[in-house]
């Protein structure tokens, strides 16, 4: 079983963190652990699994999110993904949404730690290299997470999970959202801090409300293994992932947001031959030059370009032409 450096991870999000984005994030980073969007065994089973599961190596590492409740087909699921290559299995247990309470999984398995327990184990069971993992709240609704939460992570790690990112909100599975459930819960660190504290064998990372590297090393001094970023590393991948090397990985330079993009034109050319639209790759780049002069510009020529019939590298050039217009 290979053993991830999880210092630092891109969460993952439905309809944002696709093969596409995986692919520009990596011009950033090559060592910050990506993630897909939650994927549902039963899909990944029965499914078009190339279509569902298919990526770049250049991706690497990659972990695919697995939605579900059911052991055997999670066991399925997990076996798949080892042919595929993916370098870690993590099973969804926090998404709120109504689409997947009804499928009985995500956060609502946070009231059933013996059903995540045995799904985790026939995951681990069926995993011939990548590590399994879990993604989970502090709680649902009226539980209180001081109780909960140890003993969810006691009973689930029992089961073979050494790693567990930990969204420090609760989830409310009635009465908001899943978008208010990212923000209205109040935000508990302690608890994660207090989580690591009391199980120092196993690996806990933290993820909810962070939005730069600096807040990222402060959960990483207060004693967690590693930090999750979502929305900011999304809309603002420069600020989060063009340092991430050099901050927590080692490395000896960074990247630019102006060198990702040129390092996407190769690829763009590639994924436009295969039948892919532009605007499928490039509206995961809309926040490449996020808080400079001319991110506006950059933004606007991509959105009403990239849609239109024939739009391709190209486009993209006269984008970032507006930006080293206002660089002289």
């Amino acid at each position: 079983m290979t053993t991830l450096n999880r210092k630092l991870s891109v969460a993952p999000m439905m309809d944002w963190t696709d093969r596409h984005c995986r692919y520009f994030h990596r011009r950033f980073s090559k060592h910050t652990l990506l993630y897909t969007e939650m994927v549902t065994a039963a899909a990944v089973v029965r499914g078009n699994r190339d279509h569902l599961l298919g990526y770049h190596s250049d991706e690497h590492p990659v972990a695919l999110q697995l939605g579900g409740s059911d052991p055997a087909l999670l066991a399925e699921a997990t076996r798949i993904a080892c042919d595929y290559g993916y370098d870690e299995v993590n099973l969804n247990v926090g998404c709120p949404s109504d689409r997947v309470q009804s499928g009985s999984f995500g956060a609502v398995l946070m009231e059933n730690s013996g059903l995540v327990a045995d799904c985790a184990a026939a995951m681990v069971k069926a995993s011939t290299g990548p590590e399994v993992t879990i993604k989970c709240r502090i709680g649902v609704d009226d539980q209180t997470p001081e109780d909960i939460l140890p003993e969810f992570l006691s009973r689930v790690s029992a089961s073979g999970i050494r790693s567990f990112t930990v969204h420090a909100r609760k989830a409310w599975l009635q009465g908001l959202s899943p978008k208010e459930n990212r923000d209205v819960p109040p935000l508990d660190y302690d608890l994660v801090y207090a989580m690591k504290r009391l199980f120092p064998g196993l690996e806990i990372c933290i993820n909810g409300g962070i939005t730069c590297l600096e807040q990222a090393q402060s959960h990483l001094d207060a004693g967690v293994d590693g930090v999750m970023i979502g929305r900011t590393a999304y809309h603002e991948p420069a600020k989060i992932l063009a340092n991430a090397d050099q901050q927590f990985f080692g490395a000896t330079t960074n990247t630019t947001a102006e060198q990702a993009v040129l390092d996407m034109l190769p690829y763009i050319e590639s994924e436009l031959g295969k039948g892919v639209r532009l605007n499928q790759i490039t509206r995961h780049m809309l926040g490449a030059f996020a808080g400079r002069p001319g991110a506006r510009r950059w933004r606007r020529v991509i959105s009403e370009g990239a849609h239109i019939e024939g739009a391709g590298p190209e486009l993209v050039l006269s984008a970032l032409e507006e930006i080293r217009q206002l660089a002289i």
